[in-house]
């Protein structure tokens, strides 16, 4: 095996055998067929031991030293292929696990040798999509693919060569995401239908994502990463390159919005099951039913809702996503999943502790109903109760900032760091009750402000343990809150004396101190259900892609420019019509214009409703419009030229 451990070795791209074997010169096209006459015979044999070794000799050949240039390399690669295929293909009683996972491996390190065409691979990749839940050797084949494919392309940037390699085209990513809605339901169901031995096996091996999972996280990924942290050459200014930077943004973005559109509509499937698998364990009798509901979350996070819908949530509410496109496309399936994550974690929440508390028993009711609090007076009049109703809503800052030194601090130690806060008003600083120093002099000094030229707001040293100076600075370290006035506060610690060689660690502990921006320590939640954690995340990207569809298209250049003319009392007295081909052209209307001959001036004009709507049959010329006289006398001064007399005829 000492060639199978030669080639994990050259599986890492950081290792300097890994270029020693890439340089090598390739092997010649009969050694290759002497490697495949030992298989025949070894499989002739029945010799597993063999086999497994020529296996992993195909492995190493193909990665590193083989290449099928000539008509002759090409006859033995084919050879090399059936044999491999025909170990795949081997019943289970015919060949071990062991065996079938290196078949796999050497089928994957050769993919582009044995398949050197992008149709034969996508053949090959259809077949164990679509083949593999009848088959454990395709089955195998398939998981070994995807997943190396997973781990290139996380290493690789968008529109680069290798891209469309390790990136499928979408009909093979619809095959990949049916088996990922199938397995998330499979695996919501069995929390229902399994036995109780098995639910707890169930729970000690979740979240592990399968290889097509996998997958989808890797792609998911790689877009969303791209798109987000794309930035154009500030070097290169040229209309090329910033056309080449659009042109990649705009096929990103319609990448996202293909996977994206998949994703949730394979999401709201996951859902509805979820919805009826915790429907029927709320309505069942099994003697662990409380605890199947519980464990439900946990199995949830497992499956496709857990791995991709977050990250992809998330990534929707960054500037770049939050296009007209994307909300016009993706509202609808946002909506649906609104409803069913609500819906089903409101159902979980009737089974918690906090509801039953809320909510008491029948024979209770009558008396509870008039000792109603305000509130929850309040509460029943206003509106329902939903499922946040009871969950407190995490608040991360209320947890504070701790800040300290290291424990013991040495000879010269020296601290700084300056802490920021937000919004807050004042700060208050809570100390470790193990606080100390050497000597008063090795102090802390804390400053309201960003820097130690700030205003100072106190100094605390020394110890009370009788070593060192056995007296502290002033009243001591504190055991009351310090409040700073202000968002920001800075801390300045300074080792300055030498340890004594009789100073304990505890005497010379340093420091550490909690910054909060509220005076009383709040009760800081370890996070949401992941139901609820998911219908709030959902909710949000609704409500910001409505606001989008509200808004509508953005102002063009060209129309912040008109913005005057548009404006107009003269233009907006013209009827206007949208042909075929989108131009805006007045409409032609039939002589006497029903308009009004005037327009006044201290008023907003305003179309009658009948005039909005072309007439039909017969078009004449557009009418004459009358204008104020006034505006007349204006432009007649403008032009210079007189108003016309008219003449009486002589007849």
């Amino acid at each position: 095996m000492c060639i199978h451990q030669l080639n994990l070795l050259a599986a890492s791209n950081n290792l300097p055998i890994s270029n020693f074997l890439g340089k090598q010169h390739p092997i010649e096209a009969h050694h290759l067929s002497s490697i495949c006459d030992i298989m025949e015979k070894a499989m002739v044999n029945g010799d597993t031991c063999i086999i497994r070794c020529i296996l992993v000799v195909f492995q190493v050949v193909f990665k590193f030293f083989f290449s099928p240039q000539t008509e002759r390399n090409r006859d033995i690669v084919r050879r090399s292929g059936l044999l491999l295929w025909q170990l795949l293909m081997a019943p289970r009683d015919q060949i071990c696990s062991e065996i079938q996972k290196e078949v796999c491996l050497a089928i994957s390190s050769g993919l582009n040798i044995l398949y050197p065409g992008e149709a034969e691979i996508n053949n090959l990749l259809k077949l164990v999509l679509t083949e593999g839940e009848r088959n454990s050797g395709l089955s195998q084949l398939r998981d070994v693919i995807l997943t190396n494919l997973a781990e290139q392309l996380q290493n690789n940037r968008f529109g680069s060569e290798d891209d469309d390699h390790y990136r499928l085209n979408d009909e093979l990513l619809h095959y990949i995401l049916k088996i990922v809605v199938r397995e998330s339901c499979v695996l919501i169901t069995k929390c229902q239908t399994v036995s109780k031995d098995d639910f707890q096996r169930l729970l000690s091996t979740v979240p592990a994502a399968s290889s097509c999972l996998r997958y989808l996280m890797a792609v998911q990924n790689h877009l969303l990463s791209n798109t987000i942290l794309i930035k154009p050459d500030d070097n290169d200014d040229s209309d090329s390159s910033l056309q080449g930077e659009t042109l990649k943004v705009q096929e990103l973005k319609t990448s996202i919005l293909s996977l994206a559109t998949q994703i949730l509509t394979g999401c709201d499937e996951v859902l509805e099951m979820l919805q009826q698998v915790t429907t029927a364990l709320i309505n069942s009798d099994i003697s662990d039913r409380e605890q199947r509901l519980k464990g439900l979350e946990q199995i949830t996070k497992a499956t496709m809702l857990g791995h991709l819908l977050p990250v992809l949530l998330t990534s929707l509410m960054h500037p770049n996503l939050q296009t007209l496109t994307m909300a016009d496309a993706l509202m609808p399936q946002l909506v649906q999943l609104v409803l069913y994550t609500s819906q089903t974690a409101l159902l979980l929440k009737t089974q918690s502790p906090v509801f039953s508390e809320l909510n008491s028993s029948p024979s209770c009711a009558p008396e509870q109903k008039g000792k109603q609090l305000p509130d929850e007076r309040m509460l029943e009049e206003k509106e329902e109760p939903g499922f946040l109703t009871g969950l407190k809503i995490p608040a991360p800052w209320a947890a504070g900032k701790t800040v300290e030194t290291v424990h013991p601090v040495r000879d010269n130690y020296k601290f700084k760091e300056t802490v920021h806060i937000p919004g807050a008003r004042c700060l208050y600083l809570r100390f470790d009750n193990r606080c100390s120093s050497q000597y008063d002099y090795d102090k802390l000094v804390i400053y309201a402000g960003p820097s130690t030229n700030s205003r100072k707001v106190a100094e605390y040293g020394g110890n009370t343990l009788g070593y060192g100076s056995r007296s502290v600075l002033g009243t001591g370290w504190p055991k009351d809150l310090v409040k700073v006035e202000g968002d920001t506060v800075t801390f300045s610690f300074e080792m300055r004396s030498g340890r004594e060689h009789n100073t304990p660690d505890k005497a010379m502990w340093g420091f550490a101190c909690t910054v909060r921006a509220q005076e009383s320590s709040e009760d800081v939640s370890g996070g949401l259900p992941f139901l609820v954690d998911l219908a709030l995340g959902l909710s949000v990207l609704a409500c910001s892609m409505l606001r989008i569809l509200y808004n509508g298209p953005e102002i063009t250049k060209d129309e912040e420019t008109c913005q005057e003319l548009l404006k107009s009392k003269l233009l907006q007295r013209c009827q206007w019509q949208v042909e075929a081909n989108g131009v805006i052209s007045p409409a032609l209307t039939p002589s006497p214009s029903p308009l009004p001959l005037t327009i006044e001036e201290d008023r907003e004009f305003t179309y009658p409703s009948d005039v909005l709507v072309p007439p039909v049959g017969h078009y004449f010329d557009l009418p004459r419009i009358r204008l104020p006289p006034g505006i007349m006398i204006k432009l007649r001064e403008i032009s210079g030229r007189a108003r016309p007399q008219f003449r009486p005829s002589i007849k």
